[in-house]
């Protein structure tokens, strides 16, 4: 198939496909990366009003916007509607401190469609008639409380009777650096109404910073065509239909405007914007800059719409009239190709609903993957044509993570809310897109792990805001599941993540493990507000916190390297060494779990453990997705890996003799189906698994009718209160957003339903299944009369998480609650949001509402549940090279 050569193409560096792509962020204001205030008030220090007016220095943003991936260039939509104050040129939200659950987008757009390659992308977006209601959207959420809803664009009123404009943007490549563009506007309204369309055109800020001399690049005007030289680039052109003025301006900060200084443009950054709304003299009259825009003004009756044609470029097509013959052909060729490659891809089983998720899901990915750019170095520093950063900056916030410098395009949460990358959430984004491009997957987990990346002492960096933090160790997880997916032979990728993943593990051990006794801390681990207290800053009492899901993630990081080196020690014996050190790493910590006291034999659960000076340990006794984490650390190996491992073998047969104590975690065996013999690694045995599965599986704790909630449904009742330092810190269930401050208040664990942890027990459930096969059964849901095998209710999880998305007998979505514009309208129904997170009752979509990163597991889950039925590949981790050789000796 098409779409399958320009991947090999782009892989094998024939053809460089990925060179252009979406990689404009949809919001730079308001980032770390922007912020050179004293305390690091990012949001107050760049907010949205200085964006239009304000040259960024390390990326730019914009609507349906693409760039190269160096972000040499930009290219994206402005919009006006004749009503607004400014031209809608980015999304409009709020920042952490103007929402009442944290930062929020307050607009209303979706990624439809998009091949791996971009080779056909498509972006919708819903543009109201009226004046856009900037200043009643931050009064009225800045009045509302955390117990209270949040204020949202529709419930403004702003689209009644249909008055907005839907815009599509479709992009279709002709080759790598040529994009033929349609911009659709519909005038959904009763009314006549009018709509100023400006494609723009830019040049990324370079050259203003004092780094040494960088020329600036050169944009001329024509009418429809706009041209542009870069000493880098070379020749850059956009044409389009018609003949709409070329308006012209400087991709320069207004300094007049912002701050009563002079400026070094008399036509800057927002002089188009100044032009179109107001009138003002503030294009360059000589049709030259470094940000330009093509103005077409469209005028259109009730329910009519028009189209305009774009074509960017790098050749010189000044010669060429018009468009181009091949235009159209072009934009059919490569729809066509698009919509050919994904029925290849979702299986036929799924419905048509199903694979519209996964289609629209894959799009978001795809649109996710931003170009970051950020010289922690130089950001402390300051830049030498600016004003120094205050002193105190360089004892602040990422002081330590001096050695960071990414100019890389990356997989990023959220394109609005989150436009920088995560490494937890990155790990969950590779697994879905190695299902279209395992290459640019293997390439983003191997990113975070390069020298530029990692901290000289093996640490992965977690997050802009704070380098520093706790992301769970999920890298090692994610580079198997990837490897997999791209069908387990490339382990020259496997060998080489494994060397960085073992200094990372190093600086777990090393940093995370306090007393030395294989059980962890680690902080919050991306679980946010999952504790009573903060977990990731001073404990409010003397003492170390020792968590269920800390020394979970560890042991599941244990037998995720062991996975990888008896992988490659089947073609490498020089592996098998590691092979050895991780199996008995892995006894050493599952064992520690039960030692230390992080289970609890009385409640069947496992807990947080505060152990004080004195000796005297405290569980914190809320039942969380905390507890059933340790879930996940389990594999299999099977007799045949063990054989031709004797090494292995050997200790682990050593092991069971002469350290009894770890046969708990080691010692279970069967026969699979099909007569091989396998052993099961698992932090809980089959007496364990089943109580904690009952509770698990119980729809008045953690079972909700969409998922499994993150805090069983029994503390809505019953909160788990506990009394530290004269205070007394509260865990309550939550389904919704948080009522909590903790973590700015932005999500929310004790309730709702998360897909990436989600996902994970689904394979835990799937691993055991393999390992007890119908032998052993669940009540599912827990005090049902009948029992069920633990491949069925994988399934049947799955069916649950897949549902939200996709509508009901009654033809609603569940992500959409009671939003009845969002469930019945024609125009928005069949547009899929894939929020952050999820109503723990009712399964509607909260947080961050364009996210498509980790949520857009759901493919993975429709692509795993609907697959063809292949054979059991057998135990172990991947399939044995060849059949058992001897008998079991282990």
């Amino acid at each position: 198939m098409a779409e399958h050569e320009r991947l090999a193409q782009a892989d094998s560096g024939e053809q460089p496909w990925r060179a252009w792509g979406p990689y404009v962020a949809e919001r730079a204001w308001g980032t770390v990366r922007e912020d050179y205030s004293e305390h690091g008030t990012a949001w107050d220090y760049f907010p949205h009003d200085h964006a239009r007016s304000r040259a960024y220095r390390w990326n730019d943003d914009g609507m349906a916007g693409v760039c190269d991936d160096r972000q040499t260039f930009c290219f994206a939509l402005a919009l006006w509607n004749g009503e607004d104050p400014i031209l809608k040129e980015r999304m409009f939200g709020l920042g952490g401190d103007g929402g009442n659950h944290g930062e929020d987008a307050k607009e209303y757009w979706w990624y439809q469609d998009s091949t791996p390659t971009h080779s056909w992308m498509s972006w919708r977006y819903h543009y109201p008639q009226a004046a856009f209601p900037y200043d009643d959207l931050v009064a009225v959420n800045g009045r509302r409380s955390r117990d209270e809803p949040e204020y949202e664009l529709v419930d403004t009123g702003v689209f009644a009777d249909d008055r907005f404009w839907a815009v599509t943007v479709d992009y279709a490549k002709a080759s790598p650096r040529d994009m033929c563009v349609v911009v659709t506007v519909s005038n959904r309204g009763p009314d006549e109404a009018t709509l100023h369309v400006l494609p723009s055109l830019w040049f990324r800020n370079t050259w203003s910073w004092g780094l040494g001399n960088r020329p600036v690049p050169v944009l001329t005007g024509t009418p429809g065509r706009l041209a542009g030289e870069h000493r880098g680039l070379g020749h850059l052109e956009l044409r389009g239909e018609g003949e709409p003025p070329a308006l012209l301006c400087d991709n320069e900060t207004n300094a007049q405007r912002l701050w009563g200084l002079p400026g070094t443009s008399v036509y800057p950054k927002d002089g188009i914007n100044d032009f179109v709304v107001g009138g003002a003299p503030t294009i360059n009259p000589a049709r030259v800059g470094t940000k330009g825009a093509l103005h077409y003004v469209v005028t259109l009756g009730p329910g009519e719409t028009r189209q305009i044609r774009l074509r960017l470029t790098e050749s010189d097509a000044a010669a060429e009239p018009g468009l181009g013959d091949d235009f159209q052909a072009v934009c059919a060729a490569r729809r066509a190709e698009a919509d050919t490659y994904f029925a290849g891809l979702i299986p036929s089983a799924a419905s048509a609903e199903e694979a519209a998720v996964a289609r629209q899901g894959i799009a978001g990915l795809m649109w996710g993957k931003q170009f970051y750019h950020f010289d922690v170095k130089q950001w402390l520093e300051g830049d030498p044509g600016s004003a120094p950063p205050p002193p105190g900056r360089r004892y602040g916030r990422n002081n330590a993570w001096w050695h960071m410098n990414s100019f890389d395009v990356i997989s990023m949460p959220d394109p609005w809310e989150y436009p920088w990358y995560a490494a937890w959430d990155l790990a969950f984004h590779c697994v879905s897109i190695a299902r279209v491009d395992p290459g640019f997957a293997k390439g983003q987990l191997l990113l975070l792990l390069r020298e530029w990346y990692m901290h000289p002492n093996g640490q992965i960096p977690a997050y802009e805001w704070a380098f520093g933090d706790v992301n769970p160790p999920v890298h090692a997880w994610a580079a198997l599941r990837v490897f997999e997916i791209d069908g387990g032979r490339d382990h020259d990728f496997l060998a080489r993540i494994m060397h960085k993943l073992l200094l990372n593990f190093t600086w777990w051990v090393n940093r995370k493990d306090v007393g030395g006794n294989n059980v962890f801390e680690g902080g919050f681990l991306g679980l946010d507000n999952v504790g009573p207290f903060d977990r990731s800053a001073a404990l409010p009492v003397a003492g170390v916190l020792e968590q269920s899901d800390g020394t979970g993630w560890m042991a599941m990081y244990a037998l995720n390297l062991l996975d990888m080196s008896i992988r490659l020690a089947l073609h490498d014996r020089t592996y098998e060494d590691m092979a050895t050190k991780f199996f008995e790493h892995f006894a050493y910590i599952a064992e520690a779990a039960y030692r230390q006291g992080l289970w609890d034999d009385e409640d069947s659960f496992f807990y947080d453990v505060l152990r004080l000076p004195d000796g005297h340990k405290m569980p914190l006794k809320a039942r969380s997705i905390v507890g059933l984490l340790p879930l996940a650390a389990t594999t299999r190996l099977s007799a045949g890996t063990l054989n031709r491992l004797p090494e292995l073998s050997a200790r682990v047969r050593w092991l069971l003799a002469d350290q009894p104590d770890y046969a708990d975690v080691i010692s279970a065996r069967r026969i699979s189906p099909d007569g091989r013999r396998q052993r099961l690694l698992s932090m809980v045995g089959q007496d364990q698994l089943l109580r904690i599965l009952a509770r698990m599986l119980d729809p008045e704790e953690f079972l909700s009718p969409y998922g499994l909630r993150t805090l069983s449904r029994s503390h809505l009742e019953k909160p788990f209160t506990v009394s530290l330092g004269g205070s007394d810190f509260t865990v309550g269930y939550e389904p919704a957003e948080s009522t909590s401050g903790l973590f700015g208040g932005n999500s929310n664990w004790r309730g709702p339903i998360w897909m990436p942890v989600n996902y994970l027990l689904i394979e835990a459930l799937r691993e055991f299944a393999a390992f007890y096969g119908d032998d052993l059964m669940v009540e599912y849901p827990t005090g049902a009369a009948t029992k069920t095998s633990l491949t069925k209710v994988a399934d049947d999880l799955s069916r649950r998480l897949i549902s939200l998305f996709v509508p009901d007998s009654w033809g609603r979505r569940p992500i959409y609650g009671a939003n009845e514009l969002f469930q019945t309208h024609p125009d928005w129904k069949d547009l899929i949001a894939f929020p952050e997170y999820f109503h723990g009752d009712n399964g509607a979509g909260l947080g961050a509402w364009h996210q498509t990163g980790w949520t857009a597991l759901v493919v993975d889950l429709i692509l795993t549940l609907h697959r063809d039925p292949d054979p059991d590949p057998g135990p172990g981790p991947g399939p044995d090279p060849d059949p058992d050789p001897g008998p079991d000796r282990s």
